[in-house]
């Protein structure tokens, strides 16, 4: 056991200072996050003047954008895209001889880049807070253990979904296409561009299907308060059978795909 927690301290210092390295990179990336952030409660609140929309006002709208902002910083992963590029370009080959899991050399890689840009996110965070400060007196978060389990369900979530896309390269020439299919409805139901709840009933029904509401909306609701009680639980038990599955699946996309991978390029 202190071998492999040597071995993930190494990983996870080496990606940390290289996350650090690229910090100017790491900013720009924020900005299209933070963007959408900003400006959505503009386009809510002056088209919902004072009135309610799926039982949000101006504060409940206001609120709801910070906490994705703080969430979706945290639990987003995206590194399908250099997984794809690693294994086309055969680069992907130097994983296969190291003594560690490859789910752990990606979990900690992608652990330290997400530190690095939740360092990064803090001056847009209190600038947001900041710009907001008269709609956000008196706005409170729920900020309990069942919050954070959340999150980290949600992170585990989009850390095996993307697991499972990346490995797609393995069998197809280029993958680029399809991760490019996976942004639409994931950027829509899972609340990073509108809430969930605001959505037309039947979205709300797929949203509630689908994986993707339980990766950021459902942390966003427990901590903004829209999801208590027993809402909670049966949201991360959700949470974790999609974990399971995702996880399950790509188990299987490795094993037949290291069947194919020939490691071109090197």
């Amino acid at each position: 056991m202190l071998a492999s927690f040597r071995k993930w301290l190494a990983l996870f210092t080496v990606y940390l200072k290289d996350g650090i390295a690229y910090r100017v990179n790491g900013v720009i990336w924020i900005l299209t996050d933070a963007f959408t952030m900003f400006t959505m409660p503009l386009v809510w609140m002056s088209a919902m003047g004072n009135s309610t929309v799926a039982g949000f006002g101006r504060a409940d709208i206001v609120k709801y954008y910070l906490a994705m902002l703080m969430v979706s910083g945290f639990v987003v992963c995206h590194f399908m895209w250099e997984l794809s590029v690693e294994i086309k370009d055969g680069q992907f080959a130097s994983q296969l001889v190291r003594p560690i899991s490859v789910y752990q050399v990606y979990f900690f890689r992608n652990l330290s880049w997400r530190i690095v840009r939740m360092s990064l996110c803090v001056p847009f965070l209190l600038a947001f807070m900041w710009f907001y400060r008269d709609v956000l007196q008196g706005v409170s978060f729920n900020w309990s253990i069942s919050f954070w389990l959340a999150l980290i369900l949600g992170h585990l979530l989009s850390f095996t979904t993307v697991m499972m896309l990346g490995f797609i390269a393995l069998f197809v020439e280029e993958a680029m296409a399809l991760f490019e299919l996976y942004y639409f409805p994931m950027l829509f139901l899972s609340g990073q561009v509108v809430p969930v709840a605001m959505l037309p009933s039947w979205a709300q029904s797929l949203a509630k299907v689908l994986p993707f509401y339980y990766t950021t909306n459902l942390p966003v609701d427990i901590g903004i308060g829209r999801v208590t009680g027993q809402g909670i639980w049966i949201g991360m038990l959700v949470q974790a059978m999609y974990i399971v599955v995702a996880f399950g699946v790509s188990k299987i996309l490795w094993a037949k795909g290291l069947k194919q991978f020939s490691g071109v390029g090197l």
